[in-house]
């Protein structure tokens, strides 16, 4: 994925800052909401669910004398099953690759104590840049505010905490001088127009995700995955995109698909607006709901579908 409106990189400035941020944090902290408010562009997909991210998403903002590399990472949590000890992975492979990182907390919920029990991973941590951040500051009074902070700051060793919504780009400026005060002068990883190192095929599948969790509650959208099976660019017509949808059981294809095939068509006429807005150019997409059981479990499917080593 490419973005044209950057700044040209003077790549030979002995000045220029390059590096990794991670974005860490428990479920539906806004992580991904962060993502695309400083990417002024949405690739990460967002929704009111938690564990909504399975992926670690790679975002790059390239300025004239920076560029940060973000990483998006699923909620962090006690794995149930090996879907979500691979999405683990990616969480702590970002962690590891990172100069930088986001230590995301949301300010409505019950302050606790940060990865409880994760010693391997304060270790981590310690070792890090780290600034805290405290979103969602626009659903709490000012007031309650700073027992917040306190209750946090002592934690870690962080090198700055800051108030931000992310879902109204309240603190944005400030974060991104924070994190380029702590970039390593080093030149670009990444083409200044590049936006994500992922493929339109990840992107298109992760927009008939995000359909699915905004359409469906309960277990439906944690049983579902998607697999693009064709997709066809074609000259002077519109793209022709097949995508499967994969469920555990016979009674979730039934509620996916609907009475009358009703449900499926409303994921794809949602899903085919947002690709088309992504690529920029019209598509014909095709959707089909699969039964493959307990594929949350199965090794060799998961790393089909990329979920494997990170």
């Amino acid at each position: 994925m490419n973005e044209s409106e950057h700044i040209p990189v003077e790549t030979t400035n002995s000045d220029f800052k390059a590096g990794y941020t991670a974005i860490i944090g428990e479920p539906n902290v806004g992580k991904s909401t962060l993502l695309n408010a400083l990417l002024r562009q949405k690739i990460s997909i967002v929704t009111k669910k938690p564990q909504t991210t399975r992926h670690k998403i790679l975002g790059i903002l390239t300025e004239n004398k920076y560029q940060i590399v973000f990483l998006d990472t699923p909620g962090l949590l006690k794995p149930k099953y090996r879907l979500q000890e691979a999405m683990m992975k990616f969480a702590m492979s970002a962690i590891q690759d990172a100069d930088t990182i986001l230590v995301m907390v949301d300010a409505s919920a019950t302050t606790k104590k940060l990865f409880e029990g994760e010693d391997n991973l304060f270790k981590m941590l310690k070792e890090k840049n780290l600034i805290l951040l405290v979103n969602k500051i626009d659903t709490v009074e000012k007031q309650v505010l700073p027992s917040i902070i306190m209750a946090y700051e002592n934690q870690l060793p962080f090198k700055a905490v800051l108030l931000i919504s992310a879902i109204k780009r309240e603190g944005i400026k400030r974060l991104k001088e924070e994190i380029v005060n702590l970039l390593p002068v080093h030149p670009p990883y990444y083409p200044s127009d590049s936006i994500s190192e992922q493929s339109e095929r990840f992107f298109v599948c992760e927009i008939i995700r995000e359909k699915i969790f905004e359409q469906f509650r309960e277990e439906i959208p944690y049983s579902t995955t998607v697999d693009i099976i064709e997709f066809e660019e074609r000259k002077d017509k519109k793209d022709n995109i097949h995508a499967e949808i994969y469920v555990e059981r016979d009674s979730q294809k039934a509620i996916l698909i609907g009475k009358r095939g009703v449900a499926l068509k409303a994921i794809g006429i949602a899903a085919r607006k947002d690709i088309e807005k992504l690529l920029g150019r019209g598509v014909f997409l095709h959707l089909y709901v699969k039964v493959r059981e307990r594929w949350r479990e199965d090794e060799a499917w998961l790393k089909r579908l990329g979920y494997g080593d990170p």
